[in-house]
């Protein structure tokens, strides 16, 4: 990379560099893009996605049902004409 692009770059991240920090960073910036290069250079995945795994429809169908008896829920709480009471709101 040029000097004017680790310049932008560094300007862009908020980072005042000094000279030796923006050869460092040159050196460490382009061996990141080297390491794209490789990445660019891999076949592509026919028919594959980012996922190998078919993701497929894994929910249920509700089934509506009464699992617990209401009457005995509501033994213990305070109620009033089966309505379950709550403090007050102002």
């Amino acid at each position: 990379m040029d000097r004017k692009a680790i310049e932008r770059v560094a300007r862009a991240a908020h980072l005042a560099l000094t000279e030796e920090e923006l050869e460092r960073y040159g050196r460490d910036l382009a061996e990141v893009l080297d390491y794209f290069s490789i990445i660019d250079g891999s076949p592509e995945g026919e028919g594959h996605g980012v996922n190998p795994v078919e993701v497929a429809d894994v929910l249920r169908d509700d089934v509506p049902g009464i699992f617990f008896d209401p009457a005995e829920l509501m033994r213990d709480m305070k109620t009033y004409d089966g309505y379950v009471r709550g403090p007050r709101l102002l």
